[in-house]
């Protein structure tokens, strides 16, 4: 499956990425499309679009670096007498996933309804 978004799209308005960065974009790109599909199949194309930048964005942007842990909200480290302390929040950091305002862009969040699969098996005959 193709992504919804390429990484040219995913980096403007942005920031420009570096090589790892971008690869990992491609990757996470497929990831959110498919994320995206199985909760809105039937959104429009370009909020598709828009939101998987959106989700790429913020997983490459809380990615996490080589003193902060992935999934490390707060960090400190002291030097002497040998300090470390994280916190890590709802494990969101570093992953695809759609949020409240991305759920209202693909016009899915917040739907009451039913759907009877017999209703449309019911046959009306008239005398």
């Amino acid at each position: 499956m193709e992504s919804y978004a390429s990484v040219k799209q995913i980096a403007e308005g942005f920031r420009e990425l570096t090589a790892d960065e971008e690869s990992r974009a491609r990757a996470l790109a497929k990831e959110a499309s498919v994320i995206v599909d199985a909760y809105a199949p039937r959104a429009k194309y370009d909020a598709k679009t828009v939101v998987v930048c959106r989700m790429v964005r913020r997983a490459i942007d809380s990615g996490g670096s080589a003193t902060v842990p992935l999934g490390a909200s707060q960090g400190t480290t002291t030097a002497g007498p040998y300090s470390q302390s994280w916190t890590i929040g709802s494990g969101a950091a570093g992953e695809v996933y759609l949020g409240k305002l991305e759920k209202r862009i693909l016009n899915a969040d917040n739907r009451v309804g039913s759907y009877s699969p017999v209703q449309e098996m019911a046959v009306v005959q008239s005398d």
